[in-house]
């Protein structure tokens, strides 16, 4: 226990010779005990004393909230002069060793040295008087506590439908809309409701926010502080965000905040730091899973938090590629699809823009052709022996031949041609987005693989066309992220991104008006979302333009026929999902027709 003769910053006090601190404690038959008496005298200059015994918690919530008490003693008033005598012959005694059973010890010599470094270290600060300890601190305009929809934000019906179900279901669901329509500022219009609801019944709220990829964590923030609140980013060293949460977590369980926003990267959320944080909330608790589709494997599903009274899940497309286990996971811990958003819906009432699709066929070399032909060959081999194309595990020989295959169609050296020429005849507008196959270009076993057709495409619309462009990529920097995506949009800058695949989950350029495709997956996903990101709306933007690269072997190529076109039907399923919503069908129909009458896939 401390004993001391003044109050204020320790350090420049001892330095001034105004503050000297001693260590009380007691000491009897050997053991040690607390000193834990709180006394004080103070005299001025004209001799007159204040004694005072107690001591209360001199923060706003202690005044406020606690049940404290402190007697103080006015040496002139009659009746109380004894009393404050009384204390200060109890502290003189005190100071000077002379209280039976407490032992005085002087303040250690490397603790005061300490000290006064500090007050030296540390510049002079003078604290104005005043008198409003009982008044309730100001608002602090940087941390917010109320979740609010903006003055400049239009709710859209389908919003207002998609968040009163969700509500009306006990606030779970998953909302499956289309990419672009506003998922997040649907999802947090339905926080806002609920943060409401619960304030008016004196309840606060946990709202945890999980979201694939660091660049989608970064646009959530800045949704979240557009509604009035600043969430805590949960990603990288726990130390970054830790002390944070548990100061604001402490804080709503004390009564003193209604709202704690906090934003997780999938990978942060299931690691053991956030998990524990998570156990230990018993406040009602909303989670919000963004592409919640990639939450279904068993290690992001085992870390859903089941004390969490509100679900919502977000997706254009909540199933899982080929897991429906996973997909019944994540419908059983968020609730059923309650609401959903179809692309042809959401085009019709112009929450999408409208858009043209262009086909472009393709035909492979005849080095790709052998190459292609022998991996056909393979599979068709496979697939006599009974396996599936359809069951294909991605690590199993059928599923490595199937990918090989599929990269030859990718990296096919005519797409970049066919893109040169497009890009040709648009190379005065602006906003246009290239995906490229990821990867190298394929060759054979025990040959050296080709070049990457991203570097094959940036040098050919930088060097050759003379166009300004950049890739986006796994390896590009956040900042770095950032200021491409501002150079993009201001539409006098940056007229191409080239990427292969940063650019297909949650990333927000609803500038981009034409989108060239030189290579997709069968993930029916992957195309789904990159279609979404060129229909958003922006101003001044009226329709978009998709170009899509399809590579296809000679008509005389030595192919078995039925394995062909097994494994063509996912490349026509696709450009039919395309051009069937576009302002073009028929021209699309022309096209492939030719194609579609080779393989006898007239009914596609």
């Amino acid at each position: 226990m401390l004993c001391w003769r003044a109050s204020g910053s320790w350090g420049r006090l001892i330095a001034e010779g105004r503050l000297d601190i001693k260590l009380a404690f007691i000491e009897q038959e050997g053991r040690i005990g607390i000193y834990h008496e709180k006394i004080g005298v103070f005299r001025d200059d004209q001799g007159d004393l204040v004694g005072f015994t107690g001591s209360s918690n001199e923060t706003y919530g202690g005044l406020m909230a606690n049940f404290e008490s402190v007697e103080v003693y006015q040496g002139w008033v009659p009746g109380d002069g004894a009393r404050a005598l009384r204390l200060e012959d109890d502290f003189e005694a005190l100071w000077s060793n002379q209280t039976p059973s407490l032992s005085i010890e002087p303040f250690p010599d490397v603790a005061r040295e300490r000290l006064l470094k500090l007050a030296e270290e540390r510049p002079t600060a003078t604290l104005p008087g005043r008198d409003s300890a009982l008044n309730p601190p100001p608002e602090v305009a940087s941390d917010p506590s109320h979740l609010t929809i903006p003055d400049w934000l239009t709710v859209r019906d389908y919003q207002r439908e998609a968040v009163e179900l969700w509500l009306r279901n006990q606030g779970r669901g998953i909302l499956k809309m289309a990419t672009g329509t506003g998922k997040t500022k649907t999802a947090m219009i339905a926080a806002t409701q609920l943060s409401r609801a619960l304030r008016e019944h004196e309840q606060p709220l946990v709202m945890v926010i999980v979201a694939p990829q660091l660049h989608l964590v970064d646009q959530w923030i800045t949704e979240i502080e557009e509604f009035g609140v600043r969430p805590i980013a949960i990603y990288d060293d726990s130390k970054k965000w830790q002390p944070t949460v548990e100061s604001q977590l402490t804080s709503l369980r004390m009564g003193q905040r209604p709202l704690l926003v906090m934003v997780a990267t999938n990978s942060s959320f299931a690691g053991a730091k956030f998990q524990s944080v998570l156990s230990r909330i018993s406040q009602p608790l909303l989670v919000i899973g963004d592409e919640a589709h990639n939450l279904g494997s068993a290690t992001y599903l085992a870390a859903l938090p089941q004390n969490a009274t509100y679900r919502l899940a977000l997706s254009a497309t909540p199933e899982r590629w080929f897991d429906d286990e996973g997909t019944d996971e994540l419908i059983q811990y968020f609730g059923k699809i309650i609401f959903e958003l179809p692309m042809d819906r959401a085009i019709a009432m112009g929450a999408l823009t409208r858009y043209h699709y262009y086909p472009r066929l393709v035909e492979l070399a005849p080095d790709e052709t052998e190459y292609y032909v022998d991996l056909t060959g393979q599979i068709a081999k496979r697939i006599a022996s009974g396996e599936s194309i359809t069951d294909a595990k991605e690590d199993s020989a059928l599923g490595r031949l199937l990918r090989d295959r599929a990269n030859i169609l990718g990296h096919a050296g005519g797409k970049v041609a066919a893109l040169e020429a497009d890009l040709k005849e648009h190379r005065d507008s602006w906003f246009q987005l290239v995906y490229c196959a990821e990867g190298r270009r394929p060759r054979p076993f025990g040959e050296v693989p080709g070049e990457r057709q991203l570097s094959e495409v940036m040098q050919m619309i930088g060097n050759g066309l003379l166009l300004s462009v950049h890739d986006y990529i796994g390896e590009t920097l956040r900042p770095k992220r950032k200021e491409l995506l501002r150079r993009f949009s201001s539409g006098d800058d940056l007229r191409i991104l080239a990427a292969m695949k940063c650019l297909d989950e949650g990333v927000d350029i609803p500038d981009a008006r034409i989108g060239y495709l030189l290579a997709s997956s069968s993930n029916p996903r992957q195309f789904i979302q990159r279609r979404g990101r060129l229909l958003r709306r922006a101003e001044g933007k009226t329709h978009a333009v998709i170009f899509d690269y399809l590579a296809v072997p000679p008509a005389d190529a030595p192919i078995n026929f039925d394995v062909e076109r097994a494994l063509l039907i996912r490349e026509f399923q696709r450009a039919n999902e395309f051009g069937k919503l576009s302002e073009n069908y028929e021209e699309t129909l022309q096209v492939l027709r030719p194609l579609k009458e080779r393989y006898q896939l007239m009914d596609l």
